[in-house]
């Protein structure tokens, strides 16, 4: 394994129930920097994350995390080498407050102060809405409590599955400077996105799946500069979705 891979897919077959939907996934997540996961509607990008996570058990192939093998392990063992799941429902909890919801994903000491400062760095809104009943936030602020939650701890990779779904052109200016924010402190992650203006502005590295199968890999400033690229691999050009 190359030494700035921290996450790497080879081979990985993935079957939910009789549908076979992973054909072989190969995938490498690079140390510090943001790998975009990109595909049309039912490629395999959220079979992919959940596989990783061991929500879904890989049925064939090899997942190594910082060089070690966690194909096969649980979900909770997963998460406590350090990765963070940020799914597309979100999985806030919204009777409790804000703080609890973060408190949940905090380790045994609790919130550490200066964590709970950083998160407030990147979303200030937060720290008014800290103790708010999470459901009672609009859809934008929920987003930031799911986020907040994957990095209230230090984690080593962040996993995200559509952060701006359903959300307004303003929200997601807020999401893609958060995300800026946690490039320039060097954090690992891997995301799946359709917002294309979010991809080009985020993404360091690019991967598109297509049928269960990783079809491309490159970076996203090259795929940004390739309309036909784009356009055969993913049926749109970025250009379109400016």
């Amino acid at each position: 394994m190359s030494d700035d891979v921290l996450l790497r897919l080879a081979g990985v077959h993935t079957h939910i129930g009789r549908y076979h939907i992973l054909h072989g996934v190969d995938l490498a997540v690079r140390e510090g920097r943001l790998t975009m996961l990109l595909g049309r509607n039912g490629a395999g990008k959220t079979t992919t994350l959940r596989t990783v996570m061991g929500m879904w058990r890989a049925s064939a192939g090899l997942i190594d995390f910082a060089g070690a093998p966690i194909s096969g392990r649980a979900t909770p063992d997963i998460a406590r080498l350090g990765i963070a799941y940020v799914p597309e429902s979100m999985g806030i909890f919204g009777q409790l407050t804000v703080r609890e919801n973060l408190l949940l994903a905090a380790g045994p000491a609790g919130l550490h102060p200066g964590r709970l400062d950083g998160v407030f760095a990147i979303f200030p809104v937060l720290r008014e809405k800290l103790h708010q009943a999470a459901g009672t936030l609009s859809g934008g602020q929920k987003q930031m409590v799911a986020i907040s939650r994957a990095i209230v701890e230090e984690r080593r990779l962040i996993i995200v599955d559509e952060p701006t779904k359903g959300l307004a052109p303003a929200v997601i200016g807020q999401l893609i400077a958060a995300f800026q924010a946690l490039k320039r402190q060097r954090t690992t992650i891997l995301m799946v996105e359709q917002n294309f203006h979010m991809a080009q502005a985020l993404g360091d590295d690019v991967a598109v799946m297509d049928d269960g199968r990783v079809v491309h890999t490159g970076t996203m400033a090259d795929l940004a500069d390739d309309d036909a690229l784009q356009t055969r691999l993913l049926g749109l050009s970025l250009a379109s979705h400016q």
